[in-house]
């Protein structure tokens, strides 16, 4: 049914193809009276734009167009996010939350540029992305209104599908095929149909850069990883640009299976849902990136970043990635990663990337000490020493408890002994 609400002369609308912001584009013009300027922004979706800009003129925008951020998401976005091993509940890459402040940026900007009075995105009401979105723009162009079609319009899928029937729209998603994919270069999402029920696997038509486990190599391949400052610069020794080597990566792990991810995650509202993920190269950098953190870096350093490490996540997650917070966090982050150069050898195969190998002329491990051979520089004769005063603290605090409960029970002369003992 419609609703009186106030005319928008021009809406910018982020724009991705898929069934939601298609049918958003009708519905904007339907209700509001709005001209759209469809806006897609190009963070590695392969395959996702094809024709999706000529859909997005055919389905009623004014203006469509594309802006290239692929460069800009990995070293602005992914690289900040791998220096701080970015790994929502310690599962999920966040490659989907990442893009959103590049996206909503962006969106931002464009509206401003153009005098639109609003921005429009494809979000639900249940999920993260409209937290996502909502708050970025606020905090980066508050002036602009923030409309979202399907929030307002309380439709599921299966309405939107015959309302896109029922306008001739140009849309891929069917009723026969259910899921929402959402791809980056950092990795798929894949929702909807039977992936809604925790019980029942993910099917393997849901999967695509990782293939079926039935062509995964039986043999492992090893996979050297160069870092400088905490940035992959180079895989095998080839020097790559950013986007080529995340690319790069994506094709190496994918190829043996690495990088799913299928689990039970808290979303910001409050509800928890099944997710299932495609993150190859992410999966095989973080650990290489974690596997050199902890050649370089010292013990209580990694203790205390890798809580730094779980609140950046949750920050990402959460939407705030605009938040002082998670620029403090960065800029500490950053301080860090310095001594984090050299290169890092994986193992990939069936499905796990593993490091095997690390150097790094900031190492903290050395042969000298480290060695149970001939030539070891250790000073063995200085432990018993440091055992003393490191274990004295407990020793002091054993003997008292015991004299105490001692002479609770009477036993005042035990208790001297406890105390001249200690």
């Amino acid at each position: 049914m419609k609703q009186k609400v106030p005319r928008v002369a021009h809406v910018v609308l982020a724009y991705s193809g898929g069934l939601d912001t298609s049918v958003a584009i009708p519905w904007l013009r339907e209700h509001y009276g709005a001209d759209v300027t469809a806006l897609s922004v190009d963070v590695g979706q392969v395959g996702e734009l094809a024709g999706a800009l000529d859909r997005a003129r055919a389905n009623g925008a004014r203006d469509a167009r594309l802006v290239d951020a692929k460069s800009t998401f990995v070293t602005e976005f992914l690289w900040p996010a791998l220096r701080a091993n970015a790994l929502y509940q310690g599962v999920y890459p966040l490659s989907t939350a990442l893009a959103r402040p590049l996206i909503a940026r962006t969106l931002a900007e464009v509206a401003v540029a153009e005098g639109a009075g609003a921005v429009a995105h494809g979000c639900t009401g249940k999920g993260n992305d409209q937290v996502r979105f909502d708050v970025a723009i606020h905090t980066l162009a508050p002036s602009l209104r923030v409309i979202a079609p399907v929030r307002e319009w309380n439709m599921n899928r299966d309405d939107e599908i015959r309302y896109a029937q029922e306008h001739g729209l140009q849309v891929r998603a069917t009723t026969a095929s259910p899921y929402s994919v959402d791809e980056n270069l950092w990795g798929r999402s894949i929702e909807g149909g039977r992936l809604e029920d925790p019980r029942v696997p993910a099917p393997e038509e849901v999967f695509d850069w990782t293939g079926h486990p039935g062509d995964w190599p039986q043999d492992p391949e090893l996979v050297r990883v160069t870092f400088e400052a905490g940035v992959p610069t180079a895989v095998d020794d080839v020097a790559l640009e950013p986007v080529a080597l995340v690319r790069e990566m994506n094709r190496r792990a994918g190829r043996h299976g690495v990088g799913r991810i299928d689990h039970v995650e808290d979303r910001v509202v409050g509800i928890k849902s099944r997710e299932t993920y495609e993150c190859p190269g992410a999966i095989a950098l973080l650990e290489a990136h974690r596997a050199l953190e902890s050649l370089v870096l010292p013990r209580d350093l990694l203790a205390f970043k890798g809580g730094v490490d779980r609140r950046f996540a949750d920050l990402v997650y959460e939407g705030l990635w605009f938040s002082p917070l998670r620029e403090a966090l960065d800029a500490f982050v950053a301080s860090t990663q310095e001594v984090v150069t050299g290169e890092v050898t994986l193992r990939l195969h069936q499905g796990s990337a593993r490091a095997v190998g690390r150097a790094s002329d900031y190492a903290l491990l050395t042969h000298e000490l480290a060695t149970y051979s001939s030539g070891s520089r250790f000073p063995q004769e200085l432990a018993v020493g440091f055992i003393h005063l490191y274990g004295l603290p407990n020793q002091l605090a054993h003997a008292r408890r015991a004299a105490a409960r001692s002479a609770r029970s009477g036993s005042e002369g035990a208790a001297r002994e406890v105390l001249r003992a200690a």
